[in-house]
Parts: C-alpha cells; structure tokens; sequence
C-alpha cells in the first residue's frame, strides 16, 4: 500500500503493508533513534512526533499515520528546543544512554509546550512511564525543571529585545 506522509519535513510516499509497525518501518527508513524496545508503549524508546504529539510508534500500524507529519530525533536534534532541553538535562546530571532518548526528550518537549506550568508532581506523573535505564525519576523531572527555567529566561530575553512575547 502506498502511503504518503512527511518524514522529518520531507514527503515521502512509503510502500507498506499498512499494519506494519511505524517503528520498525522508520527504522529500515534511515531512523535509528526510534528503538523497539518493549514493544508496549511504555518504555519511551520508540517515541516519535505524530503531528507534534509524543506517541509511542511501537503501537502504531503504519497506515494510520497516512498524510501525517512524522518527526524523529534525527530532526528534533537540529532544533532550539532540544538544546533548551539537553542543557536542561546536563545541568540536573542526566546521561543519557542512547536506548531511551526519545521518550525522555519527547515527554519533556510535551511539557515545555503546554501553556501551563506544571507542578513537580504533574511533571513526575508524565515522566513515570518511561525507562528508567540512564536516569531515576527525581533527577528527570529536576532536568524538565531546569530546562522550563532555561526556556523562560530565553523567552524573557527575546521579549525584551522585540517587546513581542513569543
């Protein structure tokens, strides 16, 4: 089946079997940052960007995600906000061991894109599902944190250098 859908912001049209996981087809597809893991959803280490939402591509059939746009670290790396959230990360003395990038950094991107400003506890609770092979929970969210000060700092800067706020 053909299948068309933007894959870190090139279109492609993919030839599938449309129940084919979308993980093991982003993996043969040059993607080797989205892991199979426990193939549950759970772990994080599958997690992509469908249509800008965290999901687990370990649970998705390929078919589902026609007309979509995909993003995958490959592509999240180049951004500001992975920066934003890898210094978050480096500054709460997270190393991350390769396996589970994507669930941690994902999840934390989903944070610091709500409008809302998380407790601790609402952070703890969005986090609690991922793997805990390179990190334990406490020091996660402690990274989360610092990388909502970080981006709020660079926020306050770019507002007072235009006087827009982004």
């Amino acid at each position: 089946m053909k299948i068309p859908l933007t894959l870190n912001m090139t279109k492609i049209i993919l030839d599938e079997q449309p129940d084919e996981l979308l993980s093991k087809v982003l993996r043969r597809n040059g993607c080797p940052s989205v892991k199979n893991g426990c193939m549950e959803g759970g772990c994080g280490s599958c997690t992509v960007l469908v249509n800008n939402i965290p999901a687990a591509a370990c649970k998705i059939p390929v078919g589902l995600v026609k007309d979509m746009d995909i993003v995958t670290l490959e592509l999240f790396e180049k951004s500001e906000l992975y920066s934003v959230i890898m210094e978050g990360f480096n500054k709460a003395g997270i190393k991350l061991c390769g396996y589970c990038n994507s669930g941690k950094i994902f999840s934390a991107y989903q944070i610091l894109r709500s409008p809302k400003i998380p407790t601790r506890e609402e952070i703890k609770e969005q986090m609690k599902h991922l793997s805990s092979c390179c990190t334990d929970l406490e020091t996660l969210v402690n990274g989360v944190i610092y990388a909502m000060q970080i981006q709020a700092r660079k926020l306050k800067r770019v507002t007072k250098i235009t006087g827009i706020r982004e």
